[in-house]
């Protein structure tokens, strides 16, 4: 995603992704890493963090937590939000995940909500991938999932949504590339002020679609053997009919 779609979503992201269930996904990536790990993981990054909605309940499942965005005002709305919660020990990165440093080791990475996705360059997902086996330790567990060829071509393709709660609604509207396996969304964002008027901000963003195969030969390439494709978080077998794929990968 770039930088002025993450302006636009900063203040409403929360509210408009309320329906995911992160604390069933914070315990499946913890299962991740207790069933696949070659060690105990204590450090964990979380790559394309945002505000942090993932970031608190690894935390409040014992994790020290590293979270790594490019977008200031999402940072920005995690650090209150750790404010508010006391959470004074996680560390914030404002970071490209295609060029970051950490100051040593993890033994676990994440990145949630399909992020991976938003690694269009020929070479962005290679250059994540072999930054993240620099900083993971050997035996240590990266989980990711990303938006599948099935969502790109049915979902996304050329359609339009609106997605609205208290106070934010975003327009949405796509343009899917079926040969370069990019889609480009064009959102309009509508914010409530508190006088009543409405503030818009237009931007776009992009996401690419990455097959089984590619995923499975970039893992590979970077020094990561595949713990598992999974279309749940209760670890079944992933499938073409999938609208997510769940990916579990050790460093080697």
């Amino acid at each position: 995603m770039a930088e002025g779609a993450y302006f636009a979503l900063s203040a409403g992201y929360d509210k408009l992704n309320s329906e995911t269930d992160y604390a069933s996904w914070a315990d499946f990536i913890r299962a991740c890493f207790e069933k696949f790990g070659d060690i105990e993981i204590k450090e964990v990054l979380d790559l394309g963090c945002g505000t942090g909605a993932m970031t608190f309940p690894l935390r409040e499942r014992g994790y020290d937590m590293i979270g790594l965005d490019i977008s200031y005002e999402m940072l920005s709305v995690a650090r209150e939000t750790a404010d508010e919660l006391g959470a004074d020990d996680i560390l914030w990165l404002c970071q490209d995940m295609r060029a970051f440093e950490l100051y040593g080791t993890v033994q676990g990475a994440v990145c949630c909500l399909d992020g991976i996705n938003h690694l269009c360059g020929v070479q962005d997902l290679s250059k994540c991938l072999k930054l993240l086996h620099n900083y993971v330790e050997p035996g240590g567990i990266f989980v990711f999932d990303v938006n599948t060829p099935k969502k790109f071509a049915k979902f996304y393709g050329d359609n339009d949504y609106i997605l609205e709660d208290e106070n934010i609604m975003c327009c949405w509207q796509n343009s899917y590339d079926r040969r370069r396996g990019i889609c480009t969304f064009y959102l309009s964002v509508f914010e409530k002020n508190d006088d009543g008027s409405w503030h818009r901000t237009d931007t776009e963003q992009r996401e690419k679609c990455y097959t089984r195969a590619k995923l499975e030969n970039s893992l590979e390439a970077a020094g990561f053997s595949l713990c598992g494709f999974f279309s749940d978080f209760d670890f079944k077998q992933a499938s073409d009919d999938d609208m997510r794929w769940y990916i579990v990968a050790k460093r080697i």
